[in-house]
């Protein structure tokens, strides 16, 4: 086997190790910790965020505009991951999560809201297909960044963390609308 690249950020040859048979697991740092974690927990939920994120990206006939986005969300969650799966304090910073990246989640939000129309009901998940699933990662994504925030009660995380977990459900949410341009979006009557 040849040795890994200086830009080749992981090598995975073999998928099972059987480090984890006994309910441990290693963080970025190689420390071993328990499966029950809370970081494990939390970015565990990263993990199945991004997964929902590709299930949108994976539907026929998803706008190029929300494409883009979407993409570049879903390699940003593998640093969110990395954040909180790597201790802070210790030294490696390359993955951390950055003000740029939750400024540019801003910014995101900022022009796809600009074109929808003013609420003035709360919106049921629903409607396109593309919008339904935006809501299944936006509510994944309320449980991340919850999760993250437990975890910060007992762990140092990196407090940028939480933050950009806030900025991408509601950039989520926009994103479901937007989805719906064209047909009626479905809202919340009171009493139903």
């Amino acid at each position: 086997m040849s040795p890994r690249r200086p830009d080749e950020p992981v090598r995975l040859t073999k998928i099972y190790t059987r480090g984890g048979d006994r309910g441990e697991t290693s963080l970025g740092d190689g420390s071993r910790v328990s499966k029950l974690d809370p970081r494990v927990a939390a970015y565990g939920l990263v993990d199945e965020l991004n997964s929902q994120v590709g299930l949108v990206l994976a539907l026929e006939g998803l706008p190029e505009e929300l494409r883009v986005p979407l993409a570049r969300v879903q390699n940003d969650l593998f640093d969110v991951g990395a954040d909180l799966c790597t201790p802070v304090g210790n030294g490696d910073e390359r993955l951390r999560v950055t003000e740029a990246q939750v400024s540019e989640l801003e910014e995101l939000c900022d022009r796809f809201n600009e074109g929808l129309p003013d609420l003035k009901s709360f919106v049921l998940p629903g409607g396109s297909e593309a919008s339904a699933r935006l809501h299944v990662a936006r509510a994944v994504c309320r449980r991340a960044e919850l999760a993250a925030i437990q975890t910060a009660a007992s762990i140092p995380i990196d407090p940028l963390v939480p933050v950009y977990l806030n900025r991408l459900s509601d950039l989520l949410f926009i994103l479901a609308r937007a989805a719906n341009a064209g047909r009626d979006e479905p809202l919340w009557k009171p009493g139903g």
